[in-house]
């Protein structure tokens, strides 16, 4: 099994209008109610994948009550810890006119260490250890930095391999605790590395410092529409992102993490892992709003991209 925690997913409301004008009544259309966070993207990822998983969520007060009926509703399998207060929720605004999309991310309620502690106990107490443990997404307010790298060692400790995707501390202090597999992009590398920022050419050695400081096996750089580079031990991989007709960036980054899992999973090789995660990455781009990716348009671009 493959186990997604998201200590703070967010109920997804989307709508779009003409036009946005300030100080003016927008008429919109219908609400679409999506389950959102970064690991419950990388379940919904999975679930299209076929892959075993279950998603590991906090949940409270009447927003997760929806959030909770929205996994039911896709036959995601969850896992739940009950928080006080509420969870939080997004709004996508799509400007018909424009075709931009405007994101408005709440920050969710501040929760007690005792949440930490109750979501790594819950995985432990899992009946079957979980061959692959993602964190994703940001963490909720009262959480400390730590929180993802006590679930590396925790999943070092199960004998589980861990992809974490996050930012600023949390990602540093992850990599240092020995994960398995991060997925910066270009600033979030660039912060690892302790520099204002890093140009394309400079990926590879950033990489590579990274692996020697710490102790993960594998750094995924997603470059955007430059594709992304996989750094190990033995290997640099570069896979360019094939062009395709963008209706939305959101959720990307999310597919392609459940992508590179799906493939960890199948025990595929690091070539495999970075072209899949592309594939699924860029997949998520044809689809309007949050739709994340169609199996069937990244299996084809993965063929694509296997026979470059």
């Amino acid at each position: 099994m493959i186990l997604t925690v998201t200590p703070n997913p967010a109920v997804d409301k989307s709508t779009r209008t003409t036009q946005l004008i300030p100080e003016k009544k927008l008429r919109c259309s219908d609400m679409v109610v999506e389950a959102g966070g970064g690991g419950i993207n990388v379940s919904k990822g999975l679930q299209r994948l076929g892959a075993p998983n279950k998603a590991l969520i906090t949940s409270g007060g009447f927003n997760g009550k929806q959030l909770e009926a929205c996994l039911r509703e896709e036959g995601i399998s969850y896992h739940t810890i009950q928080i006080p207060g509420e969870t939080r929720e997004n709004i996508v605004v799509l400007e018909e006119q424009s075709n931009n999309q405007f994101r408005f991310v709440l920050p969710g309620p501040t929760l007690q260490p005792e949440i930490e502690e109750d979501i790594l106990s819950a995985i432990r107490n899992l009946p079957v250890a979980p061959k692959i443990i993602v964190g994703s997404g940001s963490l909720p307010p009262g959480f400390k930095d730590n929180f993802y790298a006590r679930l590396v060692t925790l999943a070092n400790e199960l004998g589980a391999k861990t992809i974490i995707d996050c930012s600023g501390k949390p990602l540093e202090l992850a990599v240092a605790a020995g994960v398995y597999l991060v997925k910066p992009n270009l600033n979030e590398l660039s912060q690892l590395s302790g520099v204002s920022a890093l140009e394309t050419d400079q990926v590879v050695e950033a990489a590579q410092r990274l692996l020697k400081k710490g102790s993960c096996r594998m750094v995924a750089v997603s470059l955007g529409a430059q594709g992304a580079i996989l750094v190990n031990k033995d290997q640099v991989i570069r896979v360019p992102a094939p062009t395709v007709k963008k209706q939305s960036t959101v959720g990307a980054g999310d597919s392609m993490v459940a992508g590179m899992c799906y493939q960890i999973w199948k025990n595929a090789d690091p070539a495999d892992i970075i072209r899949y995660g592309v594939a699924c990455g860029t997949a998520a781009t044809m689809n309007p709003g949050t739709q994340l990716f169609q199996r069937i348009d990244a299996d084809r671009l993965f063929d694509w991209l296997s026979n470059q």
